[in-house]
């Protein structure tokens, strides 16, 4: 460095503090969670609805509002990764921009599925650089994986979630109620990532879906030992997310199920929801390591036992050896430059590979679609 030359160095840290809070009957008129966060005489607040929970409780809703005298603009969109985009992104902002706010005591209030509470969080990340939001999961996918932590973002140019940020709410309240009135495909598409989590990290949560799980899809979760397995599933996923919430370290366990199944995803985005292809992925996943002795023979056969326990018929058809191949190309991209593929190495534990080859995916390809029906088969004769 020069004698000329002069360096000032800045070097901050940003506190990440937020709560996630079990609130059931959130909008009950006498419930006052929501009143604990921002201004509440004579504020404003824009709510963000998914439609489908707009038909199902949009009313109930309006009322909580009203009762608690808040002026609220409820913005009605549509869920699902094909409204996922840098329109409904846009169409939000210039929403927001029709109905002002306070900057810092009148939150942005997403309500709905992951999608919804992703394209949120990124309005409030980008709006006059960054006001506050909470977060309130309706689904299942939601409520024990995409809500919990601080990604946010949309999909851009064919690729998922390839505009975002990281911006923490000022709370995700989780309000299992509205779980009641989830199709049951919608269920099992969070029960996927329920089972990812058992998989890689939690034994003790793969023990309770064996004994519990499908009552509790049964009941929406409802009954006890359902509602226990939320909470062990919400644990688990925040264990994993709190000491790396910003992904300074990529090697992640919760990427399990997360390498192949973006592209098949993309691919296919009006036949596969997100939990239906990470399971496809976590298939594919729990062979190759079966394959390579990381698993053993009776741990694999608990896996696909449970699969057909639970009531889950995955979309093998949509299996393709190219589009899943390519993906793992995006992903060492996304994971600077190595594949880091989280595998299992015996139930609740984890491993990360770094060379897996296209011979070796395309061998495993055939082998699953020979298990599938050999499990079918012997389910049968049981």
């Amino acid at each position: 460095m020069s004698p000329a030359t002069k360096r000032w160095q800045v070097r901050t840290q940003r506190p990440v503090s937020y709560d996630v809070i079990k609130a059931p009957g959130l909008f009950q008129p006498d419930n006052r969670c929501l009143l604990t966060l921002g201004r509440h005489e004579g504020g404003r607040r824009f709510v963000v609805v998914d439609a489908n929970v707009a038909r199902l409780h949009g009313d109930t809703i309006r009322a909580w509002f009203t009762r608690h005298e808040i002026d609220a603009h409820i913005e009605v969109i549509h869920g699902g990764e094909a409204h996922k985009t840098l329109d409904v992104y846009q169409h939000l902002l210039c929403a927001l921009d029709r109905f002002p706010i306070h900057r810092r005591d009148e939150p942005l209030i997403a309500i709905g599925g992951g999608v919804l509470t992703d394209v949120v969080g990124f309005v409030a990340a980008s709006y006059r650089r960054g006001v506050p939001h909470i977060k309130v999961p309706t689904t299942l996918m939601g409520h024990i994986d995409a809500a919990l932590g601080i990604k946010a973002g949309i999909n851009f140019n064919g690729n998922k979630n390839r505009l975002g940020s990281f911006e923490p709410p000022l709370a995700v309240f989780l309000d299992s109620s509205f779980l009641a009135s989830l199709p049951r495909r919608h269920l099992l598409n969070g029960v996927c990532e329920i089972i990812k989590l058992a998989i890689i990290g939690d034994a003790a949560l793969f023990d309770r879906l064996e004994a519990d799980g499908a009552d509790g899809i049964d009941t929406h979760f409802t009954n006890a030992p359902g509602a226990a397995i939320l909470d062990h599933a919400v644990g688990s996923m925040l264990a994993e997310l709190t000491p790396n919430l910003y992904e300074d370290e990529l090697a992640r366990k919760v990427d399990f199920g997360h390498t192949f199944s973006y592209g098949l995803e993309t691919r296919h985005p009006h036949r596969l929801l997100h939990g239906e292809a990470v399971l496809l992925d976590i298939l594919v996943s729990v062979l190759i390591a079966q394959k390579r002795g990381l698993l053993s023979a009776h741990e694999t056969t608990r896996i696909f036992t449970l699969i057909h326990l639970l009531g889950i018929e995955p979309d093998l058809e949509v299996l393709d050896g190219t589009v899943m191949w390519k993906s793992l190309l995006d992903r060492i991209e996304h994971r600077n430059g190595q594949q880091r593929v989280p595998m299992p190495a015996g139930l609740g534990q984890c491993t990360f590979i770094n060379d897996i080859t296209r011979q070796e995916l395309d061998a495993v390809l055939p082998a699953l679609h020979n298990r599938m029906k050999e499990h079918h088969e012997s389910a049968l004769e049981r």
